[in-house]
This record gives structure tokens, C-alpha cells and sequence, in this order.
């Protein structure tokens, strides 16, 4: 309940204050599912849906209009070098024959009565190259996901590795205090002072570098959710569910948008394959001609006039037939296209689902030895501090030895970080 009232507040600040408004550090505890939606919204991909819905009702409007009346409008002037006439004259009437110049100016109007199942064919195509590019789209969306996972990680990443350098920072000016005061005693020297010195500008050195990157990070995070985020933003480190931990074998088929863009592949095809025969059915219509010209349907009249002409036309054209066994042995060609891809999509995610399972298991091994191990390099330090303070072992020993048991505690946090990373990844990677 708590984080759906911050996710519910986060919105509500997003509207009064705008997408790119700045955010207070101390008001804003970002959420890696938070981080997802916002990113789902904002990216700049997210507006092909509307465009692939709009491009849908264009089709389907278009295909729907195969239906209505077609009007055609010609007209020609002709000169034969030779015409229709009767061989002989006709008492009181004279030669008939017809002009050699020629005029028609027609217009005819077609109604389709039955094309066949073409124009029904024609919207289920166009219906599922639209599930196609919507399955596409909603890959590509996907992969934003994977990106915030990493940018998130990223950072609580560095903000471990950060807290560690502060404390290895801590430890090291504790020392040089120490070795200052050894010096009144004799037991240190100035090349000792400068050694603890030199360590110190290192971690300093160390915490500049990361910081950098933080920055980076967060200014890239931003940009993918719309929000101008200060530098010293906070992240919520996620806590996994029990069921996050289990074996790759116990979890359910993998459900990526990449096995419904699949699906809807195959689906387009049958469509195809069922519009085939198409081609070969006939095709009946009525049509109504008018026109004015010389000569109109009274051949033997050489004089302009107006006709018109209705009727009913049948057309069968057998030309498909001849392609039609290449045609679908074509779309069968790309089915198995498409079973392989999906196979090999399949397989691939598994191996990937699988070794992620093994570092899952192998960081919760870690991470059991990781707090024995900072208790060992504590208990070493502070006997290496006993033996510098009298004079049985040098500040550079002692040095080695703090950078270790610093290497332990910061091995441990980012055993943690990895560990998380992994099962989310994990999760993305199946869509659990």
C-alpha cells in the first residue's frame, strides 16, 4: 500500500509541476517499477501505437470502400481508314456507311455483386499485419525495460561503492591520526605519513571517478522518464519475493512479447495462404454505360446521339492457378521461418534463464561468507594496528591491510547489488 501511494503522489507532482520539472531530493524516493512506467510512457517509440491504429482504420477503410459504386468517365475521337457499309444503295435513301471520324464522350458505373472473398480477405490482412506491428512494438517497448534495469542497478551500484569509499576514507584518516601521533613515539616517519597520505588521494581520486559516473547515470535516467533529476536523487533498493529465488525449472513458459510477435507472424501467414484462393474465384458485378457520340448503338445512323447500356458482368480469370502451388509452398517456407526463430528465441532465453538461475545461487553463496570474511580482515586490521603502534610491523603493511578488509565490506554490498540485478534480470528475461 505504501508504495502504490508513493507511486500515486509521484504522479499527481508530475501533473502540477510538469514532465521535466525538477524534483526535490528529499521528497522523492524512486521505485525501479516507477522508474518502468514512467520510461514505458515517456520514450519517444511509445507513440507508434497510435500510429499503427491509425494506419489500421486507413486500411480497413480503404479495403471497405471496394464495395461502393466505381465510377469511370472516357472519351475518344477516332479517324478510321476505312468503315462499315452497305454494298449497295438503297433506293430513296442512297449510300449507307459510316463516317471515318469518330466522337464518344461515356461514362459507366460499377457495382460489385461478389469479388470472391477479396475485399474480406483484404481486411484480414490488413487486421493481422496490424497485430504484427502492434506484437513489434510491443518488443521494442520491452527492450526499454532492460535498459532501466540497468541504468537502476547502475546506480545503486555506485551509491554502494560510494558508502564504501566513504568509510575506507574514514578509516584512513583515523590511521593518518594515528601514524601522526606514532611519530611523537618514534615509531612512525615522515615516509609513513606520506604513505597514509597518498592512500587518502587515492580514495579521493576514487570518489571524484564515481561520482562522474553517478551523474551520468542519473542524467540518463532522467531523460528516460521525463524527469529532471538532481544529483543526489535517492533509489529504493527492490526486495526480491520469495518466488524470485526459485530454479529456472520450476518457473512457468517463458511469456515474452517476442513469443507473441511470433504468434501473430504465423497467424499473418495463414491469412495469407486462406486469401490464395481468392485469385482463382470468379467475379460478378452490374455495371451501367452511358454515353454521346457518333455513331451511338444505331450503327447505320451517322449522327450524334445519346445511348446507355445495363447489365450484368461475369469474370473468371484462371491466371493464380499457375502460381498457386508456388505460392503456398512459399508461405510454407516462411512458417518454418518463423517455428525456427520461435525454437531458437525459446532456446536461447532458457540458456540465459539458466546461467542467471546459477548466478543467482552462486552470489547467495557469496554473500553467506561475505559478513565471516569482514569479521576475519576487521580482526587482522586491528591486530596490524596493535603491531604498527609497537613498532613490529610497518604503516605500509598496515595500509594493505585496510584496503583489504575495505575490499571485503565493498565486496559484500556489491555482491548484494549483483545479486538483485541478477534475479530482475531474471524476471525480465522470462517476464515472470
Amino acid at each position: 500500500m505504501r508504495k502504490w501511494k508513493r507511486y500515486f503522489c509521484l504522479l499527481a507532482w508530475m501533473v502540477a509541476a510538469g514532465v521535466s520539472a525538477q524534483v526535490p531530493a528529499d521528497s522523492l524516493l524512486l521505485e525501479l517499477e516507477t522508474c518502468q512506467r514512467l520510461a514505458q510512457d515517456n520514450y519517444p517509440l511509445v507513440r507508434r501505437y497510435d500510429l499503427i491504429e491509425q494506419a489500421r482504420a486507413y486500411d480497413l477503410s480503404h479495403a471497405a470502400k471496394g464495395y461502393l459504386p466505381q465510377l469511370s468517365l472516357s472519351g475518344k475521337a477516332t479517324y478510321q481508314s476505312e468503315t462499315t457499309e452497305l454494298p449497295f444503295d438503297i433506293p430513296g435513301i442512297g449510300h449507307i456507311g459510316l463516317p471515318k471520324d469518330q466522337y464518344q464522350v461515356g461514362i459507366e458505373v460499377q457495382q460489385t455483386v461478389w469479388d470472391g472473398g477479396q475485399i474480406r480477405a483484404r481486411k484480414r490482412q490488413t487486421e493481422a499485419a496490424s497485430e504484427v506491428d502492434a506484437e513489434k512494438q510491443r518488443v521494442d517497448m520491452y527492450a526499454v525495460r532492460e535498459r532501466i534495469n540497468q541504468l537502476f542497478f547502475g546506480i545503486l551500484l555506485l551509491d554502494e561503492q560510494l558508502r564504501q569509499n566513504d568509510i575506507l576514507q574514514d578509516d584512513l584518516k583515523r590511521t593518518y591520526d594515528k601514524v601522526v601521533a606514532y611519530m611523537a613515539h618514534g615509531v612512525a616517519n615522515q615516509s609513513d605519513v606520506d604513505a597514509v597520505r597518498v592512500e587518502e588521494l587515492n580514495a579521493s581520486q576514487q570518489r571524484v571517478s564515481l561520482e562522474v559516473s553517478r551523474r551520468a547515470y542519473i542524467q540518463m535516467l532522467g531523460a528516460f522518464i521525463g524527469w529532471n533529476l538532481p544529483e543526489d536523487v535517492s533509489l529504493q533498493k527492490p526486495v526480491p519475493e520469495q518466488e524470485d529465488e526459485q530454479s529456472v525449472a520450476a518457473l512457468p513458459g517463458i511469456a515474452r512479447p517476442e513469443v507473441g510477435w511470433l504468434a501473430a507472424q504465423e497467424r499473418q501467414i495463414d491469412v495469407q495462404e486462406s486469401a490464395l484462393k481468392t485469385g482463382y474465384l470468379p467475379r460478378l458485378g452490374v455495371f451501367v454505360q452511358g454515353a454521346y457520340g457518333n455513331p451511338g448503338l444505331n450503327m447505320l445512323k451517322d449522327d450524334f446521339s445519346a445511348w446507355f447500356m445495363a447489365g450484368i458482368r461475369l469474370t473468371w480469370n484462371f491466371g493464380s492457378l499457375y502460381t498457386l502451388k508456388d505460392d503456398r509452398r512459399l508461405l510454407d517456407v516462411k512458417r518454418r521461418e518463423v517455428e525456427v526463430s520461435r525454437d531458437a528465441f525459446l532456446f536461447n532465453t532458457r540458456l540465459e534463464a539458466i546461467r542467471q538461475d546459477a548466478q543467482v545461487h552462486g552470489l547467495r553463496r557469496q554473500m553467506a561468507d561475505d559478513e565471516e570474511i569482514i569479521r576475519l580482515r576487521g580482526n587482522i586490521r586491528r591486530t596490524a594496528e596493535a603491531k604498527v603502534k609497537n613498532g613490529t610491523m610497518s604503516v605500509t603493511d598496515l595500509l594493505t591491510e585496510i584496503n583489504r578488509e575495505s575490499g571485503a565490506r565493498l565486496a559484500k554490498a556489491l555482491h548484494e547489488v549483483q545479486w538483485l540485478m541478477e534475479i530482475w534480470q531474471r524476471k525480465h528475461v522470462l517476464n515472470d
